[in-house]
Formats: C-alpha cells, sequence, structure tokens
C-alpha cells in the first residue's frame, strides 16, 4: 500500500505492460486502462482510481495540461482562411484586406482589387461574383444585409454586427446586439467573429471587461488562421512580458504576410527580445 500512495505521474505510451497510476494494476483485455483526458500521461482503470490519485496528479497534469494547449495553439493556423482569398483569382487578398479588396454585400464575397479592375475593363458594372448591381443607399444595404442574415449567413451576421457596432447603414449603436450577433455568428464558423469578440472582451471599453475570455476567443481564431487574432495574441504576450511568446505569435502571422508583424519582430529584436535568426526567418518568410 505504501509503494501505491508514493506512485508518480509518469507517461504510458503504447499497448504494452501499462498499469494504472493510483493501484499498479496492469492493463489487460480485462482491465482497460484509459488515459488521462487532460494530459494524457498518466492512465487508469476506472474513475475511483482517478480520483483517488487525483491530488497527486494535479501539478503534473496541470503543467503537462498547459504544454499541451501551448503546442495546439502553436501549431496551428499558419495558412490563411478561405475567407482571405479572392473567389474570382482565387489568390490571397494582400494584407491588410480591407486596403486591397472590396466587400460586397449582396454575396458577401470579398474581391481583390485587381479584379474589381479587370471586371471594370470588360465592362462589367454590377457584382463581379454575382452580377447583382451594387445597391445606391444605406436602407437598401440594410434589407440586402438582413436578407443573408436571414438565411444564417455567418459572414452577413458577422457584417450586421459590425454595423451595430459602430452604428452604420442608419442604425443606432448597439454593443449588446453587436455581441449577440458576434457570438451567433461565430457558433455558425465566422472566424472574424471571433476576433472580434476576443477584442472587445479583452479590452473591456464597451462591455465588461474579461481578458482570459477574450484571449480564448482569440486563441480559436488564431488557430484557424487569422492573422489579426494572431498578431493580438502576440502584443498581449509582449504586454505581459513574455517576449518568447510574443515572437512565437509574431513569426506565424509575418510569415503569413502581415507587415505589422514583421514591425513588431524588429522592434522585440531591437530591444534585445528576439534573436538575428528569429528577425531573419521573419523577413524571409514575410
Amino acid at each position: 500500500n505504501a509503494n501505491i500512495l508514493t506512485m508518480r505521474c509518469v507517461p504510458c505510451e503504447g499497448d504494452g505492460d501499462e498499469a494504472c497510476a493510483n493501484c499498479g494494476k496492469l492493463g489487460s483485455d480485462a482491465v482497460k486502462l484509459k488515459n488521462c483526458t487532460a494530459c494524457r500521461l498518466v492512465k487508469y482503470c476506472g474513475v475511483d482510481c482517478q480520483r483517488a490519485h487525483r491530488k497527486q496528479h494535479k501539478k503534473a497534469c496541470k503543467q503537462r495540461a498547459a504544454e499541451l494547449k501551448d503546442e495546439q495553439l502553436y501549431s496551428q493556423g499558419h495558412e490563411r482562411p478561405e475567407g482571405d482569398f479572392c473567389p474570382i483569382c482565387t489568390l490571397p487578398i494582400q494584407l491588410p484586406m480591407g486596403d486591397h479588396s472590396g466587400f460586397n454585400i449582396c454575396c458577401m464575397q470579398r474581391i481583390c482589387d485587381g479584379c474589381h479592375v479587370a471586371a471594370q475593363k470588360k465592362g462589367i458594372v454590377d457584382c463581379v461574383f454575382c452580377r447583382t448591381p451594387f445597391v445606391k443607399n444605406d436602407a437598401d444595404a440594410l434589407v440586402m444585409t438582413r436578407a443573408r442574415v436571414a438565411k444564417k449567413d455567418p459572414t452577413a451576421i458577422n457584417d450586421l454586427a459590425e454595423k451595430y457596432f459602430y452604428g452604420e447603414l442608419g442604425l443606432q449603436q448597439n454593443t449588446r446586439k453587436a455581441i449577440k450577433l458576434w457570438t451567433e455568428a461565430a457558433e455558425l464558423g465566422s472566424i472574424v467573429a471571433l476576433c472580434h469578440l476576443g477584442t472587445v472582451y479583452y479590452g473591456g471599453d464597451t462591455v465588461q471587461e474579461d481578458k482570459a475570455k477574450g484571449v480564448e476567443f482569440l486563441k480559436r481564431a488564431a488557430m484557424q488562421g487569422d492573422v489579426l487574432s494572431r498578431r493580438k495574441l502576440g502584443a498581449i504576450e509582449a504586454c505581459n512580458g513574455s517576449a518568447l511568446h510574443a515572437v512565437r505569435h509574431f513569426l506565424i502571422s509575418a510569415k503569413m504576410g502581415d507587415k505589422d508583424s514583421l514591425d513588431l519582430i524588429r522592434k522585440v529584436f531591437m530591444a534585445g527580445g528576439a534573436t538575428k535568426a528569429q528577425y531573419a526567418e521573419a523577413l524571409k518568410g514575410y
């Protein structure tokens, strides 16, 4: 019994002679061991043993779980999402996208400036993607947007949320309504909505501040390829004094074509928080 109580958390690999971390019972056809779902360092023969071993395992479990989350955060989201590509030429739109493309509310598509110019040269005056005539006033634009929202288009819901947040298209500014819409859009798959939610909750200027909640939204967006969210995570880490983590974020977003991230790495490098090799890697990747 004394030996059992002093057992340490040791990683279990493979399907060989594995043992329950609490009672030492070996895994077999009759005894099915299950990993600790949080850290996957140890295995247990049942819930009772897992609960009994919790106090001993808690510290190592939390540490490894945090490491796994970091591995996931930095290994995912290195490619820009589908919404960053022009649907006409299928090329990634240069960042910042707002300076190099136009957003058409008729089809909720972002078209690069090159394709807009090419369409104009061909005499196409309507939407180059869906051929719908462009709206001429805010009232018609709002009607068109609401029609897409009614069809549960996450891009349209995000767009309407932005209009409520900034008080555009004749709408009265309504932060609560915007957050509700962003939450719905995020649930339906909008990465941009996740970034918006992360920004407002972390900043706390228009809603009750919740930095932890804001960071979680930004992480979800960054792991799906959102460049702005990735850069914001890097900025947060830099403000918290963690140059190491900041540079890891900035490297990812710089390699995805974000000039602001490249400039931030340069500043960190000049301050001694990044190596020459890291700055060179960022330059080459950008």
